[in-house]
């Protein structure tokens, strides 16, 4: 599975995309933030991550699978 990062994700991890082993188990938006934690600690710091599938918003509860594209996207702030 390919995770692409902006921002502080990008900056937690080091990389621009990541890729989850398919043994991770990672079926779920929520299984995937339970493996980030796991391997990154610093994105259980993070206040809000919005998760992208084939570029529409998911909920934690939505399932995800090896050929989608994902994207992590941070909390913006500006004016």
């Amino acid at each position: 599975m390919n995770v692409l990062l902006f921002g502080i994700t990008r900056d937690i991890t080091g990389q621009s995309r990541l890729t989850v082993p398919a043994d991770a188990g990672v079926t779920t938006v929520a299984g995937l933030k339970q493996w980030l934690g796991m391997h990154y600690p610093a994105f259980k710091q993070l206040q809000s991550l919005a998760i992208a599938v084939d570029n529409d918003y998911a909920s934690d509860e939505d399932t995800i699978g090896p050929e989608q594209e994902i994207a992590l996207i941070p909390p913006v702030s500006g004016g």
